[in-house]
């Protein structure tokens, strides 16, 4: 039974070693493909980097593969993420500012949408994010949002209005803490590191799990992962950016209370990208002091059947109980309805101002 179990097992890992040359031949058909590509963009003035295609990409392997049926659905657009990344690399070397430091959420949602053959790079404020690439010395900045548990973070909105740059993609990230550690045995696990928040979001599980572990409070989750890395009594709650980054084993999975906790990272760049089929579109605006002025803006929206899926205001900070508006509709600025809508709503706002037209987060 040995042997005849031998034979077999060497037959199957022959043609896995086959089937896996043939995927390594056909990877440097496509970044040798790829590479012409770019030069063709380059030629043409184009970006390199196209959202909007990359969605396409995905939609049409997922459809694909559900016909086939082996490989998990699910699996295609983290794995082709990263064939897509690494094949832009020969195009050219693509630079990612992100609110830092490394193995923050917004490091995870910059890997999610990126990949991780492009230069992340790490800044310390959210307005160094859009001065990065003000000064060209990144292509593109990640930046919250909004969450669904601690709402809007109004600096990023203060930002979009201050500076003259374009929301070209949004990613949704599931916001999931683990309880992480060099040691793989939970018993042995003395104390913890973590953000406050954090501690906050976990609390009811290392109450009844680990009560008298020792709780340590430190300036985020990522410093928490870096110390437990050189704490073999010690664990670190975290995102699974940092177990990764900092070489731990996950001893828990999804520790916080909150099931449904999602934040939204905006990708800001220097120019709208083409329509995808499934866009979304941002502008902000302000009304003047009369009544009903708010409906009387937002009314050719409902003439031209365009549907506005949020809108958020803030002060202006130029006067007293003066405010705009920042707003989300279903639609790329290029469509014939969207374009039509705000370009009525212009007409009759005192400020109007395009943020962004973009594929919606997949």
């Amino acid at each position: 039974m040995s042997r005849e179990y031998e034979i077999e097992l060497e037959k199957l890992r022959k043609e896995i070693d086959k089937v896996d040359e043939e995927i390594v031949k056909l990877l440097n058909v496509r970044a040798k493909l790829t590479k012409e590509v770019g030069k063709l963009k380059k030629r043409y003035g184009k970006p390199i980097y196209v959202p909007g295609r990359e969605q396409e990409i995905f939609r049409r392997l997922e459809q694909i593969n559900e016909t086939i049926g082996e490989f998990p659905t699910d699996s295609i657009k983290p794995v082709f993420r990263e064939i897509i990344s690494a094949c832009r690399s020969t195009e050219e070397n693509l630079k990612v500012a992100y609110l830092g430091p490394r193995a923050t959420f917004t490091h995870q949602a910059s890997l999610k949408q990126f990949g991780q053959a492009v230069e992340h790079i790490p800044v310390q404020t959210i307005k160094d994010v859009f001065d990065e690439i003000v000064k060209g010395k990144v292509d593109y900045g990640v930046v919250p949002v909004e969450n669904t548990i601690e709402g809007v973070v109004n600096y990023t909105l203060d930002m979009l209005l201050g500076y003259d740059l374009k929301i070209t993609g949004e990613i949704v990230l599931e916001i999931s803490l683990h309880l992480m550690s060099m040691n793989p045995n939970l018993e042995e696990i003395d104390r913890i590191y973590s953000h406050r928040h954090a501690f906050a979001e976990c609390r009811d599980w290392l109450q009844k799990n680990i009560p008298d572990a020792q709780l340590i409070e430190v300036e985020s989750t990522a410093k928490a992962a870096e110390l437990a890395k050189d704490d073999i009594e010690a664990a670190a709650i975290a995102g699974e950016a940092a177990a990764d980054i900092y070489g731990l084993h996950i001893l828990e999975r999804k520790i916080d209370q909150h099931p449904m906790n999602f934040t939204r990272f905006l990708i800001i760049g220097k120019s709208i990208p083409p329509p995808s089929g499934n866009d979304k579109t941002t502008f902000i605006f302000s009304v003047k002091n009369e009544v009903g002025a708010l409906y009387k803006t937002l009314e050719p929206l409902y003439r031209n059947r365009i549907n506005m899926t949020k809108i958020e205001s803030r002060p202006t900070k130029k006067e007293a109980w003066d405010y705009i508006f920042f707003t989300d509709v279903e639609g790329h600025i290029e469509d014939e309805k969207v374009k039509k809508a705000l370009d009525e709503l212009k007409k009759i706002t005192p400020f109007f101002k395009i943020l962004g037209s973009y594929p919606k987060a997949q």
